[in-house]
C-alpha cells in the first residue's frame, strides 16, 4: 500500500497542484507620480503580436486630419533623415505650408518628458506614458517605443479609436491595440498587439 501511494498518489497530487496554479496581474501605486507595476499575465500568442493593418476594421472609416498654420516653440526631431516637429505633447509633419498632427514614430527622441507623464513598470522595464505614447530613457533622452504585450494603463488618450479584428472590439491609438480589462476591480486597458502598417 505504501508503495502504491508513493508511486501513484503522490506524483498525481503534485501534478494536479502544479497545473492548477494561475498567474495574476497586480498593480501598486507609489507616491507623487503614478506608478503601475504589473507582473506578466500569460495569454496566447503574446510574445510579439503584430497585426496586419488589412485585418483591422475601424468603426469610423476616416479620421479627421488635424492641421495648423504654425507651431510655436517647436523642437525639431530628426528621424531617418527627415525633420518632424514636437510641441505641446504632439508631433507634427509639415506639408504645403501647414503642420499636420501625426502619431509619434518609434525612434523619435525628446530631451525632457512633459509634466503629465505616468511611469509604468512591466517586466522589470520602466516606461513613461504620455497620452498614449510610450517612452524609455536612453542616453539622457526619452525614446518612443512600442510597449510590451501585457502592459497595462488606466486611461487612453481622447482620440483613441474603436476597431474590430475577427469580430472582437479593441481600442487603438498610435497603432497600439488595447483590450479593456479589470485589474483589482478597476477598469484598465491591456496592450494586446501592435498594428503593422502596410
Amino acid at each position: 500500500m505504501k508503495t502504491f501511494i508513493k508511486t501513484y498518489v503522490l506524483p498525481i497530487t503534485f501534478i494536479v497542484a502544479f497545473a492548477s496554479q494561475v498567474p495574476a496581474q497586480t498593480k501598486r501605486k507609489a507616491t507623487n507620480k503614478t506608478v503601475v507595476t504589473t507582473t506578466k499575465k500569460v495569454t496566447n500568442n503574446t510574445a510579439n503580436r503584430r497585426i496586419s493593418s488589412s485585418k483591422v476594421t475601424y468603426k469610423k472609416p476616416t479620421k479627421k486630419v488635424v492641421s495648423v498654420r504654425s507651431v510655436p516653440n517647436k523642437t525639431v526631431v530628426k528621424h531617418n533623415g527627415q525633420s518632424y516637429y514636437y510641441a505641446n505633447n504632439r508631433y507634427y509633419t509639415q506639408s504645403r505650408g501647414r503642420y499636420i498632427v501625426i502619431a509619434p514614430k518609434v525612434g523619435f527622441r525628446i530631451k525632457t518628458l512633459p509634466q503629465n507623464y505616468k511611469r509604468v513598470r512591466f517586466n522589470n522595464h520602466n516606461y513613461y506614458s504620455v497620452n498614449g505614447t510610450f517612452y524609455v530613457e536612453y542616453n539622457n533622452e526619452y525614446e518612443v517605443v512600442d510597449p510590451e504585450i501585457g502592459t497595462v494603463v488606466y486611461d487612453l488618450p481622447d482620440d483613441y479609436e474603436k476597431v474590430t479584428i475577427d469580430n472582437q472590439t479593441y481600442y487603438e491609438y498610435a497603432n497600439i491595440l488595447y483590450e479593456k480589462v479589470q485589474v483589482d476591480g478597476t477598469r484598465a486597458y491591456e496592450v494586446v498587439g501592435i498594428i503593422d502598417m502596410e
